[in-house]
């Protein structure tokens, strides 16, 4: 099942943060409630995201491609390693994983 349709419908329609930082910020802060990881974040960040989600239960997804891809499927044009789904909008995203 590819999440590449929902991913790009939570970023248009609904509240996300793009980056680790950001994410990182958004668990810390309680607003995520779903972060999608790129296939290939580097592992010192996908720890970091790891650890705050455990803390504030948050789940985490990886996302089949590369952080090129991920940044493409959300019209960015450059690497995107995560994103923090603050508000899914139109998106069914919290449904699928």
């Amino acid at each position: 099942m590819s999440l590449n349709q929902p991913i790009e419908s939570a970023v248009n329609t609904g509240e996300c943060r793009i980056g680790t930082q950001e994410s990182i910020d958004a668990l810390r802060k309680g607003e995520a409630k779903l972060v999608v990881v790129a296939a290939n974040c580097p592992v010192d960040a996908y720890e970091d995201i790891e650890q705050y989600a455990q803390m504030s239960s948050t789940k985490i997804t990886v996302f089949e491609g590369t952080s090129w891809d991920l940044g493409e499927v959300i019209g960015k044009p450059f690497m995107v390693s995560a994103i923090a789904v603050i508000k899914p909008g139109d998106s069914r995203i919290l449904d699928m994983v």
